[in-house]
């Protein structure tokens, strides 16, 4: 076997070791939202808590988001931000090469 070989062996069973690993680990975990947990911890040290504002969307719409909207919006949300620093390296990257050629 050829060292990449033996390397990208190693590292696919180190991501499934970091995938199967968690789901034992962590059983009957809850996962909860920063949000949630920030707001909790308020509550706990000053007493009664109030948002400063209603979130746009659910004022809009008269009640709260569905879960499957609200991870549509944070992927479309996520893509736009992953496309402006690809188009931000690119264009670094770009520059360097004109640079260079000069």
């Amino acid at each position: 076997m050829s060292k990449n070989t033996k390397t990208v062996i190693m590292l696919l069973v180190l991501v499934a070791v970091m995938i199967v690993v968690p789901i034992f680990a962590l059983k009957g975990a809850e996962f909860g939202g920063s949000d949630d947990a920030g707001s909790v911890m308020v509550e706990e040290i000053a007493g009664a808590y109030e948002p400063w504002f209603d979130p746009v969307f659910e004022t809009a719409i008269g009640g709260e988001l569905p879960g499957e909207l609200e991870s549509l919006l944070f992927c479309v949300q996520t893509g736009i931000g992953v496309g402006v620093i690809a188009f931000c390296m690119g264009r670094f990257v770009e520059r360097k090469k004109w640079i260079g050629e000069k």
